[in-house]
């Protein structure tokens, strides 16, 4: 009587290498540059962040009847004139997004000229002081 034998042949086992190997070639160069997709979905993320706090800012400002600074959760947060967060990362946008990890460089006049907040060289946008609005974000160098 002859034994049932059972599992895998050397051959079977190659072949399955040399699919998984072809496959993985596809699929690396794929997935390799996961570094700058993280830094535009932060960036991005970062944005809206800025979007929130000047808009939670403002509601802040209107409702204690047009006062500067504003206090969200103990923090002071100075505002312009029009009832925007300054561009200024301490006591400004900065704070009242909570942007950790984000440069925050402010206009000359921050109360009225835009910030810029970068995570790297050209993966940043603008922060506009006066209106709250959040433009020209650049994702090329990230």
């Amino acid at each position: 009587m002859k034994k049932q034998q059972s599992g895998f042949t050397l051959i079977e086992l190659i072949m399955v290498i040399v699919i998984l190997g072809i496959l993985s070639a596809f699929a690396l160069p794929r997935f390799a540059d996961l570094g700058s997709e993280a830094q535009i979905a932060a960036i991005n993320g970062a944005a809206g962040s800025v979007r929130s706090a000047a808009a939670i800012s403002h509601s802040a400002w209107l409702a204690t009847g047009q006062t500067s600074p504003v206090d969200l959760e103990g923090v002071s947060i100075t505002m312009s004139a029009t009832g925007y967060p300054v561009s200024s990362d301490v006591g400004g946008i900065g704070q009242a997004s909570q942007l950790d990890g984000f440069t925050v460089t402010p206009g000359a006049t921050p109360a009225t000229d835009d910030a810029t907040i970068s995570v790297a060289a050209n993966c940043q946008f603008d922060y506009t002081p006066t209106t709250g609005a959040v433009s020209n974000i650049v994702t090329t160098g990230c």
